[in-house]
């Protein structure tokens, strides 16, 4: 019994630890929910890169090959190019939409792996650098029926987390904040949500993080 609550406590606390700035993420996406942006497809774009980074840590339970943070962390280039994609576009005005719309023209929206679901899967994935960092050694400290019971606890939290997320943007205040003020901060977000996981994970110092901002800033200047 001691050894269930032990295991049940350790995998709570290892998805809060590693998953309150996805909050802030979904928080982004299900202020942007219309007609381009479903709801449907934050929670399955969320799971979905989610498992993905639950795969990537299993090398830590078969205690084989180890995946280096730092070849994640180079995966924040990807929103930090989205946010300044849509600054250099000026179209701040339609934010996350820019890269879901941009790829979706021709697009089911009813097929379950739409441009859409993709876009918050690879922002799940490049934020998940520390997920990595902290499930591989984790996954390698526990035998194969306590890993199952984390990975139980981490996908019913995961359904909780994205329940919260899309309430408190129904608060009022909240609400109002992320109507009035939301398209003009998510390219900031976004950027600085990047650069954080860059910077975080080693992948590059910071002199090559502003290279590569303004690298991408010229090109899609020139595009």
């Amino acid at each position: 019994m001691n050894d269930l609550l032990t295991t049940i406590t350790t995998g709570i606390v290892a998805f809060m630890g590693t998953n309150i700035d996805d909050l802030i993420i979904l928080l982004l996406f299900f202020s942007q929910i219309n007609d381009n942006l479903k709801i449907w497809e934050v929670v399955c774009g969320q799971y979905l890169g989610f498992t993905i980074l639950v795969f990537l840590s299993l090398p830590g339970l078969f205690s084989g090959l180890i995946f280096p943070p730092q070849l994640i962390g180079l995966l924040g280039l990807i929103p930090l190019a989205i946010g300044i994609s849509s600054l250099v576009n000026e179209n701040i005005d339609s934010s996350l939409e820019v890269p879901i719309s941009t790829t979706s023209i021709t697009t089911n929206n009813t097929n379950f792996l739409n441009p859409q679901i993709y876009t918050v899967a690879v922002i799940t994935i490049a934020n998940g650098s520390d997920n990595i960092s902290i499930y591989i050694p984790l996954f390698s400290s526990t035998n194969l029926e306590n890993f199952l019971i984390i990975i139980t606890i981490f996908f019913l939290l995961l359904a909780s987390w994205c329940y919260l997320g899309y309430k408190l943007t129904h608060q009022q205040k909240i609400a109002d904040f992320f109507t009035n003020y939301g398209n003009y901060l998510i390219p900031f977000v976004l950027i600085g949500l990047g650069a954080f996981i860059v910077w975080k994970s080693n992948a590059l110092s910071p002199m090559k993080i502003i290279g590569s901002c303004l690298c991408l800033w010229v090109l899609m200047k020139k595009s």
